[in-house]
């Protein structure tokens, strides 16, 4: 594998990761969810410069149905993360401090709720358009191209299961409720296990993956199935 492929795959690790640890604020205190979420922003700056070609396809090609819907969750993915990181340094008192900004406090809390939200749907949805290729390179790093017929069933039915898990967890959280904005404030318990919120968020990311992966294929094949039909 090559050294910017490595690069890549790790800036996106550290990505989600970072994301995961930013969804558990009250766990972790204001500043440590300041600077973690600056370097969350920094990360997405490199990961545009690492993927610098994907911009310079854009006027180029045809614009098929499953690269239009790839097009417009990248797009909403990147104003989710200027929408986080413009609100978060209105919010700022650690990180960014130092600018002594003062209005606008009641917006960027508005702001900073719903791209939060829509950010941790949306890059779950950007990472399940990729699944295909880290499943790939996760074929190749086993050394298995082809895994046995039990083996994909029992990751097939982990994969429902995850899923499952997930919607059912969205649901619960009513995530919704802050993506629309439909109250002013985010509910924190902050007596909750560590583990069992990151196992639900974990697995409202996996909901969102299979998703974005299936419909995604879904696509691919209508695609490559009216290239078949024409005459």
């Amino acid at each position: 594998m090559k050294p910017k492929m490595i690069l890549k795959i790790a800036v996106d690790l550290c990505m989600t990761l970072g994301l995961l640890f930013l969804m558990g604020y009250q766990f972790w205190g204001e500043a440590a969810h300041e600077w973690v979420g600056a370097g969350m922003f920094l990360l997405f700056i490199l990961h545009h410069i690492l993927n610098g070609n994907w911009y310079k396809g854009l006027f180029h090609g045809r614009y098929t149905p499953a690269r239009i819907v790839w097009l417009v969750i990248d797009l909403l993915v990147f104003l989710s993360m200027i929408g986080l990181m413009v609100s978060g340094i209105m919010l700022s008192n650690h990180a960014f401090a130092w600018l002594h900004i003062r209005g606008g406090k009641g917006f960027a809390r508005l702001l900073h709720m719903a791209a939060s939200h829509w950010g941790f749907v949306l890059m779950a949805l950007h990472l399940g358009m990729h699944w295909g290729m880290f499943m790939g390179i996760a074929r190749k790093a086993l050394a298995r191209k082809n895994p046995s017929r039990l083996c994909r069933m029992l990751l097939l039915l982990l994969g429902d299961a995850v899923a499952i898990h997930g919607l059912i967890a969205f649901i619960r959280r009513d995530l919704l409720t802050y993506m629309f904005l439909r109250t002013r404030f985010v509910f924190l318990d902050f007596s909750e296990p560590i583990p069992l919120f990151y196992l639900d968020y974990v697995a409202m990311m996996g909901t969102f993956i299979f998703l974005a992966y299936h419909v995604f294929r879904f696509l691919q094949k209508v695609r490559r199935g009216s290239r078949t039909q024409r005459p």
